[in-house]
Parts: structure tokens; sequence; C-alpha cells
């Protein structure tokens, strides 16, 4: 419990500094964040007969972000037609498997796509919440981690003291409905408390996000637990000591994010 604690008091540090220090730290911080959290993924699947293209998933990885990291910096035709980059890259995956003596190509080729989808793409939504409005603003990106930590928390301390009814036993034994709802009403707490400060959205809509964030973290949780059951190992790394890996750590934001940066784009800002 107190390797648990200690690590998550420079957890939070290390993700505070990274929204706080500006839209370069900002972008740098999560690119790399997203390398290793499908570095992670990739090495999950070491013990199987499936052998993702672990370099060529990481290179494709780094365009992707990367494009649509300068696109929110400056939304030119330029780097737009970059995008045009990936034709070439995502169809080197198939080339190599041709090369490869492998019985399972199309396993590989699926999975290091997957890889992208999973462990890339929602950290590219996650960073473009700092840029919904075109210009660098922390306050989405910042507010958003702070309702799912109060979703984790809520859901962590009540789920505890009060859990009885199991949410989704099949693939995670631990979690409770009143887990759930716990989380839910911490989530909508601290969105109220942060709509009195962040004002560039009304206080409902603070509230809606908070429920978005709950309930698509708690799915990206349980996703993330039906698919290391699937290839049956128990944490995603050991970098984080007592929490295990960065995709254990990052489950929630994986789905949540995108459902999030949907809301703000299409529906809130105007």
């Amino acid at each position: 419990m107190k390797t648990r604690a200690v690590t998550s008091f420079f957890f939070v540090i290390i993700m505070l500094g990274s929204v706080f220090l500006g839209q370069y730290v900002f972008t740098a911080f999560y690119l790399l964040l997203s390398t290793f959290c499908l570095r992670e993924f990739y090495r999950l699947f070491r013990h199987t007969d499936i052998k993702p293209n672990m370099l060529g998933g990481i290179i494709n990885s780094v365009i992707i972000y990367s494009i649509i990291a300068l696109i929110a910096y400056q939304n030119s035709v330029f780097f737009h037609k970059l995008i045009f980059l990936l034709t070439f890259t995502i169809f080197a995956l198939f080339i190599h498997e041709l090369f490869k003596k492998s019985e399972t190509p199309f396993s590989n080729i699926s999975n290091t796509l997957g890889g992208l989808v999973y462990a890339c793409l929602p950290f590219t939504f996650f960073h473009g919440m700092a840029f919904v409005n075109g210009a660098y603003n922390f306050h989405y990106p910042l507010a958003f981690m702070l309702l799912l930590w109060g979703s984790d928390t809520g859901a962590y301390m009540i789920g505890i003291k009060f859990g009885k009814h199991k949410l989704f036993e099949r693939h995670s034994p631990k979690k409770t409905w009143e887990g759930f709802a716990g989380g839910l009403f911490t989530s909508c707490t601290v969105a109220i408390i942060i709509s009195f400060y962040y004002t560039e959205l009304a206080w409902f809509d603070w509230v809606i996000i908070a429920v978005l964030t709950c309930v698509f973290g708690t799915i990206g949780d349980l996703i993330e637990s039906m698919f290391k059951r699937s290839i049956h190992v128990k944490d995603s790394g050991e970098i984080l000591p007592g929490h295990g890996g960065l995709l254990d750590r990052f489950d929630g934001l994986l789905l949540a994010a995108p459902v999030v940066y949907t809301y703000l784009h299409l529906i809130s800002i105007h």
C-alpha cells in the first residue's frame, strides 16, 4: 500500500506538470507516453504465437500522433497532406509479413494495427482536447484527468466499503455497482467544483463530461481486463510499482478520451 501511494504521488506530480509546462512539453510528453503504452501492448504478446511488428507499429504511431499534433498547432493544407504518408508506412506492415516465416501473418498485422487503435489514437484525442478551441488551453485535459481520478477514487473507496453487487464479474470480479455509483457521484461533484473555476463551459456540460468520463472510463477498464484475461496476464507491465503497467493506469483514458473529445468538439464548443 505504501509503495502504491508513493507511486501515485509522483505520478500525479508528473501528470500535472505535463499540462502546466506549456504546449510543447504537453505534446512531447504524451507522444512519449503513447509510444511506451504501445510498446507495452505489443510486449503482452511475447508469450503467445502472435508477433506484432513492434518497430513498424511504433513508427506509424509516431507519424499519426505527430501529424495530428501539427494540425492542432496549425491547420494548414501541407500538414493535412502529410497524412498520406500513412499509405506507405501502414502497407509496409503487410509487405513486411511477406518476408517473415510466420504461421499467423494476418494475426500479426491485425494486432499491430489494433495496437495503434487501442494505445495510440486515444492519446491523440486527449492531446486534441487542449486545442479544441484552436489555441492551447490546458483546462480541458486537466479537467478530464481530475474527473477520471475522481471517478477512480470514488469507485475504489465506496466499492471497498459498500460493494456487494458485482458490476461485470466475468472480467473484473472486484468492481461493483456500488463502486460505480460512488465513482459517478465523486466525478460529478468534481465537475461542479471545476465549473466555478473553468467557465468555458456551463456546469451542466461539465457534469455531462463527468458522466461520460465515468461510464466510458469504467468500460475502458473492463475492456483492458478482458484483453489481459484473453492472453492470460495479470498486469500489463511493471513500470509503475504497486500499479502494474502504463496500460493498467491509463485504461480509463483509452476509451473515455475519444468520447469526451467528441462531445467537446461536436456539442459544447461553438
